[in-house]
């Protein structure tokens, strides 16, 4: 499996374990999100025309991605494990397979929404920087996640 396919789940996983910690990664959350802000304003070299309008969606997007992902996908991971999911009825794995279904729909029609936004206020060329420069960065958070989890 290529790395790419292993980022975004990986990204997720960490980003997860933070948010089930609580109120103290709330702080760790905002600093990573101050540190993405920074380094996508450097990548991406936004005119200040282009910031005003690129910030507001791409912090709208980014939240709501967040919650659809972390507050909805929490509520699935404590049922999927193995004791949960042996002592499940049918029924009720048909229906939290439906729900999952459900999350990811919305996350791909948010994921629409936020390109055909987009591309109102970046040129297309803008457009693959952000995503290589979204990559980086995840590639390099979790490489210092890796760091300090091998200097514990």
């Amino acid at each position: 499996m290529k790395i790419k396919n292993i980022l975004p789940i990986i990204l997720f996983l960490v980003s997860f374990s933070f948010y089930a910690q609580g109120g103290k990664n709330d702080e760790k959350r905002e600093k990573i999100k101050a540190y993405k802000v920074s380094f996508l304003t450097t990548e991406l070299e936004l005119t200040p025309t282009e910031a005003e309008k690129f910030w507001p969606v791409y912090n709208a997007y980014d939240d709501k991605q967040f919650e659809l992902r972390h507050l909805k996908m929490k509520t699935y991971m404590h049922k999927l494990d193995d004791d949960n999911i042996s002592s499940m009825s049918e029924k009720d794995a048909t229906a939290l397979l439906s729900q999952m279904e459900s999350t990811d729909k919305e996350l791909y029609l948010l994921r629409d929404k936020y390109m055909t936004n987009l591309k109102k206020i970046l040129s297309p060329k803008k457009i693959l920087k952000l995503k290589k420069s979204e990559d980086d960065f995840s590639r390099k958070l979790l490489q210092q996640y890796r760091d300090k989890a091998g200097k514990d």
